[in-house]
């Protein structure tokens, strides 16, 4: 039986596993900035940007799974979430960051968006119909795509990916 990060794993993976070497992207490089410094890439979801001396290319699966379980899963705290919205928030984490991740949740929930999933948001969330805010999830991470600088490039995969995500989430509730 596997775990929900494992679940969440998977499909983060089936997005990010690829190598990516676009110099326009710049999560590849190593100063987090399109020109600056190393373009290392991105794989597995793990990039130059927040890992500038780790080697991308080479980087293997099980490396990969231990940074996306410390730096990701834990610190949307997905263990302590509904499995659905573990999966979308680990998602999210990966491509928009674990700040950003809570953030949404705080927003579609309406309570101060501080990026701290502390009582406040988690009674919140207790309160909300798993079907209506996996949907709401969405939205908003959608939303919060669109204010990105990088939207006009990568937009319609951000956007088919959000949906994706909420697809296979709402088969978790």
């Amino acid at each position: 039986m596997s775990t929900a990060f494992d679940i969440a794993f998977r499909f983060t993976i089936g997005e990010e596993g690829k190598l990516s070497l676009d110099p326009k992207d710049p999560g590849n490089w190593t100063g987090g900035v399109v020109g600056i410094g190393q373009l290392k890439g991105t794989k597995y979801g793990v990039s130059a940007r927040a890992y500038p001396n780790l080697d991308i290319p080479n980087l293997s699966l099980v490396d990969a799974k231990s940074i996306a379980m410390a730096n990701y899963w834990n610190k949307v705290a997905g263990d302590s979430l509904p499995p659905y919205l573990a999966f979308q928030m680990f998602d999210a984490a990966f491509n928009q960051g674990a700040f950003e991740a809570k953030r949404i949740l705080q927003n579609c929930l309406s309570v101060k968006p501080d990026g701290v999933l502390g009582p406040v948001t988690m009674a919140a969330l207790a309160q909300e119909d798993p079907h209506e805010l996996n949907q709401l999830y969405t939205e908003f991470r959608i939303e919060a795509y669109k204010q990105d600088d990088n939207f006009p490039r990568y937009g319609e995969g951000w956007i088919d990916r959000a949906n994706a995500c909420g697809k296979a989430a709402e088969e978790l509730i």
